[in-house]
Order: structure tokens, then sequence, then C-alpha cells
């Protein structure tokens, strides 16, 4: 099983044992992450989460998604989850997205994610962009993803579906850096 870590943060796949807790999160973020996503809705339950997380296992097993759960280092208490999908298998770019919980917003954890998976994007699947998609009006996400270095190249019309409603969306793209850049930094 894949994992990525930094001193403070683990992704790891979510396990079925993860479910409850998922399950939970996600109700405790209907206000902030709901807002966004109209999958967090206060009555999303536990065969929501198991749903999910079987899902997840699928779409890693045919190579579509990498969809991980965002945990304090020591794996128990889950943040959030993180993932890379949508991939553009002859241009190689994907999509990555995340959450977090409401009580870990603004804490390191989303912008560890985002490093991290970034990261595992370039060097173990091949990737040369790697897109972070925020609607208009999402000012945290786009915050992070602008902390996380992402270059932001436009706003596009209509870009994603928000409470079944085309919504505009900020389009932000990571790239890997080139030797010239990293002697540089």
């Amino acid at each position: 099983m894949t994992q990525l870590r930094t001193a403070d943060f683990l992704l790891r796949p979510l396990v079925p044992a993860d479910a409850p807790a998922l399950a939970a999160a996600v109700r405790e973020s209907a206000d902030t992450v709901g807002k966004w996503m109209g999958w967090a809705h206060p009555a999303y339950g536990l065969s929501d989460a198991e749903e999910w997380i079987a899902h997840c296992a699928a779409a890693r097993r045919d190579g579509v998604s990498h969809e991980f759960g965002i945990f304090r280092a020591e794996g128990e208490v889950l943040l959030g989850a993180a993932g890379l999908n949508q991939f553009n298998r002859i241009n190689a770019f994907c999509n990555l997205g995340y959450w977090l919980r409401q009580s870990a917003q603004r804490q390191g954890a989303g912008l560890a994610a985002v490093h991290l998976l970034a990261r595992h994007a370039f060097e173990q699947l091949g990737q040369h962009r790697v897109e972070i998609i925020v609607a208009e009006g999402n000012a945290a996400s786009l915050g992070l993803a602008r902390k996380a270095g992402a270059l932001h190249e436009c706003l596009a019309r209509n870009r994603v579906q928000l409470h079944g409603r085309p919504h505009p969306a900020h389009v932000l793209s990571l790239v890997p850096e080139t030797p010239a850049e990293r002697s540089m930094s």
C-alpha cells in the first residue's frame, strides 16, 4: 500500500476500518466542504463512506485514481482526503483534489498533501502537469493551491458542476521543476 509522509502527516489509502471516521469527518464539514462539494452533506453516513472506500480501492487497482486519507503522522486521526484523478494518458497530466474536515483546516495538512501528491504524480506516476480546479468563491482552496506554488492560469467559465449547476472555476497548475529551477532554490 502506497504511503506518503512528512514529519507531521501521513497520506494512505482509506481502508474499510476508516469508514466511521470518514463519515464523521464529512458530517463535521458539511457547512464548509459541503458548500463546494455536493457529496459532503449532513446525512453522509457509514454506507456512503464504505461505498467511497470501495470505489477508491477499485479505481486504484484500475490505475484511474489514487485517493488517500490525510492523517496525523501516527496514522490514526483522519483529517480529510486528497487524491490524483482524471488522468490524461496522452498528455501526461491529472487533477489533484483535496478537502479537510472543518476542525483540521488551516493547520498545514492540506499544504503537505498537495506537496506530497504533486511529487508522487511527477516522480512515481510520470505526470508532467498537475491541475488544481477550484470553484470561484472558494477562497480557502484557492489560497491553499497558491500557497503550494500552483500557478493561476485562468478563470474558466462553466468549468465545474456545483450543486447541479455549471459554475466558473479557477484553473491552477503545478509542473516539475527543471534542474535550473532546483539549483536556484
